[in-house]
C-alpha cells in the first residue's frame, strides 16, 4: 500500500502545527503591549542588576518607606529599556519615583521576572 500526502494534506498539517506557535506569539505580543495598570512608586533603589542565563533583563528592588520607623515594603520591578536602566543605575541609593506599567500574564521570564515594568525614573528633591 503506497501512502503519499497530497499538497492539500501537507498544507493542513502545516497549518495545524503552526497554529499554536502563532497563537503563543500573538498572546505574548498582546501581553507586552497592553498594560493592566500603571502608576508610580516612590522609594530608594537598593538593588539593581542584569540577570538571566539566556535572556538578560534588568531586575530591581525598591525600598518603600511610608512612615519613618515602620517596616519597609519592597517593590520588585523589571526594566526593559537600557536607557531607563542606565538612569536607574545612576540613582541607586537615592530617593526616586519609578513610573511603571503592570503587564499580567507575560509568559516566560525572558521578558522579565516581575509583572511590573519601569518606564521612567525621576529623582525626588529633598
Amino acid at each position: 500500500m503506497n501512502f503519499t500526502l497530497t499538497r492539500k494534506h501537507k498544507l493542513i498539517i502545516a497549518g495545524v502545527l503552526s497554529l499554536p506557535v502563532l497563537g503563543f506569539a500573538l498572546y505574548t505580543w498582546s501581553a507586552l503591549v497592553w498594560s493592566y495598570s500603571s502608576g508610580e512608586r516612590p522609594g530608594y533603589v537598593q538593588k539593581f542588576s542584569r540577570k538571566g542565563w539566556i535572556c538578560k533583563t534588568w531586575e530591581g528592588e525598591l525600598a518603600m518607606v511610608s512612615i519613618p520607623g515602620t517596616m519597609t515594603e519592597k517593590f520588585y520591578f523589571t526594566v526593559r529599556d537600557d536607557s531607563v536602566a542606565a538612569r536607574v543605575n545612576q540613582m541607586i541609593g537615592k530617593r526616586v519615583v519609578l513610573t511603571y506599567k503592570q503587564h499580567k500574564g507575560v509568559p516566560t521570564h525572558c521578558f522579565g521576572e516581575t509583572e511590573y515594568f519601569v518606564v521612567d525614573v525621576k529623582p525626588v528633591e529633598q
